[in-house]
């Protein structure tokens, strides 16, 4: 661990390259504590630290192009355990995506002693390895970076922007978007781009909850607040003390649970159910949902003071056919994760696969297509993913240049989620249980929503399988993988 009464950087050795003696970081360092050994570029760099041992290498950055290259032959060719880069506000953009391809954190010229005693003491901490849980939180940083989202559509290099622009803030965010198209990933990406990435980040499916427990599962009871309530038990608001809770389809709350948040949002404290003593929290709310609240509100199912409470800042994730131009990557970087999950040969996606994809609507969206992905990927291993190994339906689908289209501009999301689920039924031949599963919604909030919807439930012959070892690969969206 950091000595906290010695300099911060007392007895380590730090590698600068490329860095212009005047810049004045070798001067900053020094004063620090550190030993300091300065080359001019790359081929210098890895031929000096080929001969002698280094805790660190500090990096100028110019470009992102080049300092992507330097960062991946610094980790293949040397045993620096530390890499960070130097940028200025100009470039700090550009710096922020590479933390996910090798860099371990970055500093803004000119060199700032408090910064640096901050952002390299923490860093140090975790090189110590007196905790594992930093390691696996750092671990945690590198997946949900920024880099990590795929955004080649305008749509999601805006929610890029948005999250860079938020993820600094305490404000609470809503994100809004249909089931599938990775809520989630976006509220961790805020987490971990943000000061609070080395504290906890909660995740909580409001609809998978019954109302009868959702309160307590939120905040907490007493020793005997109810019958079976035999010890007192945190709630996830505390265990996310300092850090993040996402509140996954808020729309599901209860009234009496809301106005409970609602005095959480405002005053950052609440009781155990049971107990008699206000519990304080330092805790960051993200809240997304696929419904419309504004017309849960109409109806008087959600609070209207709660819904402004919540939607500070607002951030959309487009649904998949908005952001053809993301599939192709997208998809190669979702097989990548499956064939490794399965312990499957590296596989590649035909030209002609990835134009059926693109062309295809996805009313899963980002889970449907990775639910697609897997199940070939099981019940067709090979090197080769093909057109033909694709479901008829999809290839019907994406023949015809619809797919099974969706209320376009000018409908509302909620005729939109009403189709979704009609079709998903559909499909299914009326199982309740595996179109929930499909939708990534709770069986209780499916059940409501066809009641709300007077949707049909059809009745079909026998249940659809999970999976199915057979010539043609079963209708997409039904395996156990989680959400997106």
């Amino acid at each position: 661990m950091v000595d906290r009464d010695s300099p911060i950087l007392e007895g380590k050795s730090i590698l600068l390259v490329g860095l212009p003696s005047q810049a004045g970081a070798e001067e900053v360092l020094r004063g620090l504590g550190a030993q300091v050994r300065s080359v001019p570029d790359l081929p210098a760099a890895l031929s000096l630290a080929g001969r002698d041992e280094f805790d660190l290498a500090l990096l100028d950055m110019v470009t992102a192009e080049a300092a992507t290259s330097a960062i991946a032959r610094l980790r293949r060719e040397t045993l620096i355990p530390l890499i960070l880069l130097l940028t200025d506000p100009v470039t700090l953009r550009q710096a922020i995506p590479l933390l996910g391809e090798g860099a371990d954190d970055y500093l803004v010229k000119p060199l700032d002693e408090a910064e640096v005693k901050a952002r390299v003491g923490r860093i140090l901490t975790w090189l110590a390895g007196l905790d594992r849980a930093v390691v696996l939180q750092k671990e945690m940083t590198r997946k949900y970076v920024l880099g990590n989202l795929i955004s080649r559509s305008g749509g999601m290099r805006r929610v890029r922007e948005q999250i860079l622009q938020v993820a600094g803030a305490r404000s609470t965010v809503l994100i809004l978007g249909e089931s599938g198209v990775g809520k989630e990933l976006v509220a961790k990406a805020i987490h971990y781009n943000s000061s609070r990435r080395d504290a906890p980040f909660i995740a909580i499916n409001c609809s998978a909850i019954p109302a009868t427990l959702i309160e307590s599962e939120l905040f907490g009871h007493e020793r005997g607040a109810f019958t079976g309530a035999s010890a007192r038990q945190k709630g996830k608001f505390e265990l996310a003390d300092g850090g993040t809770i996402l509140l996954d389809e808020v729309g599901e709350m209860d009234q009496q649970t809301q106005a409970k948040l609602l005095r959480v949002l405002e005053e950052r404290a609440f009781m155990r159910v049971g107990g008699e003593r206000e519990v304080r929290v330092d805790v960051r709310v993200l809240a997304a949902t696929n419904s419309d609240l504004e017309a849960q509100i109409a109806r008087g199912r959600f609070r209207d003071d709660l819904y402004f409470r919540l939607k500070v800042i607002t951030i959309r994730v487009p649904p998949l056919r908005e952001r053809r131009d993301d599939i192709p990557e997208l998809a190669r970087a979702l097989l990548d994760q499956i064939r490794r999950d399965n312990g499957l040969r590296r596989a590649r996606l035909t030209g002609r696969a990835l134009r059926v994809l693109q062309r295809y609507d996805w009313p899963g969206n980002v889970r449907e297509l990775k639910n697609v992905l897997e199940s070939v990927a099981i019940t067709r291993p090979g090197d080769v993913m093909r057109e033909s190994h694709l479901p008829a339906s999809l290839r019907a689908g994406a023949l015809a240049g619809r797919g099974p289209r969706l209320p376009q501009a000018g409908s509302s999301l909620e005729e939109a989620e009403r189709e979704i689920i009609r079709r998903a039924l559909r499909r299914l031949r009326g199982n309740r249980t595996h179109a929930a599963r499909t939708l990534g919604i709770g069986i209780r909030t499916l059940q409501r929503k066809i009641k709300a919807y007077g949707l049909r439930v059809p009745v079909g012959r026998g249940r659809p399988r999970l999976r199915q070892r057979s010539t043609e690969t079963p209708s997409p969206g039904l395996s156990r993988s989680g959400t997106t």
